[in-house]
C-alpha cells in the first residue's frame, strides 16, 4: 500500500517546522508540489529548501498546475466545490503516475493541513473513487494563528471566554453572537473595517523574512492596514493574512455596573 504524509510546515518560519513533520520529511520517496504561478514562487522556494533540508537522498518531485478558480464568485460554494474537483482530478493524475507501490509520498502544507486547507477533503475525494487507493497520515504544523498570536505577544483567549476562528466572508455578514473574540482569515474585503470599537492584532506573511505587523484600535489603524495590505499585494503578487480582532469588555466585567 502507498502512503502519503500530509506535513504542516509552519507559517513561512523554516524553525517551525516539527520533529515530527522533519522526520516526516526524511521517509519520504516523492514530494508533490501544486504550482501556483510565479507570484507564489517564494512559497515554492520554502518547500524546497526544507527538502533539502531534511530529505532522503534520490527523493523525487512531482509537479502539477494548480487550478484556477475564481475569487469573487456569485456562487462561492459551487465555485469551490467545482475548482476542489478539479484540483483532485490534478492530485490524482500525480499520485498514480509517479508514486510507486510501497512507496510514501509527501504534501507540504503551508501552516497547518486541518485548518482552511484543501489538501485533505481532496485526498479522500480521490478515495471516495476507488481508483487510486494509499493510506495517509497527517502531521500537524504551526499554523499562521499561532504564529500571528506569538508575534503580536497577546493570547488568543481571554479568561473563561471562547475564540471563534471564521473568515472575511463570514464577519462581513455580521459580527457572531456569544463571541467577544475573532480570529479571521481570508479576509480579501477588510471586513474589520465595519467594526471601529475593536482592537485589532494583524500580521501578514508572518514568520517570513516579509512579514508585517500592525495592531492597535481598528478606528485609528484600519486605513493603515488596508494601505500596507495593497502594497504589499502589489508587492509580491500575493498575500497571506490573518487577524485577531477582540471587542472591549462589557461595562459589567469591567466592574462598571
Amino acid at each position: 500500500m502507498r502512503k502519503i504524509y500530509v506535513i504542516g510546515i509552519g507559517a513561512g518560519e523554516p524553525d517551525h517546522l516539527t520533529l515530527q513533520a522533519a522526520k516526516a520529511i526524511g521517509r519520504t520517496d516523492v514530494f508533490f508540489l501544486l504550482d501556483k504561478g510565479e507570484a507564489k514562487q517564494s512559497m515554492i522556494e520554502l518547500r524546497q529548501r526544507l527538502m533539502k533540508a531534511y530529505g532522503r537522498p534520490g527523493r523525487r518531485v512531482a509537479e502539477g498546475r494548480d487550478p484556477d478558480r475564481d475569487r469573487t464568485p456569485a456562487d462561492y460554494q459551487g465555485t469551490v466545490a467545482d475548482w476542489r474537483s478539479r484540483r483532485s482530478a490534478v492530485t490524482e493524475a500525480l499520485i498514480s503516475e509517479n508514486l510507486l507501490d510501497d512507496e510514501t509520498g509527501a504534501f507540504l502544507v503551508w501552516g497547518d493541513p486541518t485548518l482552511y486547507d484543501s489538501t485533505i477533503a481532496i485526498l479522500d475525494e480521490i478515495l471516495s473513487r476507488g481508483r487510486t487507493l494509499f493510506d495517509y497520515e497527517v502531521i500537524p504544523g504551526i499554523s499562521s494563528v499561532s504564529a500571528l498570536v506569538a508575534k503580536h505577544r497577546v493570547p488568543l483567549n481571554r479568561v473563561g471566554k471562547p475564540v471563534q476562528i471564521t473568515t472575511g466572508r463570514r464577519l462581513a455578514e455580521g459580527w457572531p453572537e456569544g463571541v467577544d473574540d475573532l480570529v479571521v482569515m481570508l479576509d480579501a474585503q477588510q471586513a474589520f473595517a465595519a467594526h471601529p470599537e475593536a482592537e485589532i492584532y494583524w500580521g501578514a506573511y508572518v514568520g517570513t523574512e516579509d512579514e508585517i505587523l500592525r495592531s492597535g484600535p481598528v478606528a485609528e489603524v484600519a486605513e493603515e492596514i488596508k494601505e500596507t495590505r495593497a502594497k504589499a499585494r502589489s508587492d509580491h503578487g500575493w498575500i497571506m493574512d490573518t487577524y485577531l480582532l477582540r471587542r472591549p469588555p462589557a461595562a459589567e466585567e469591567r466592574g462598571e455596573g
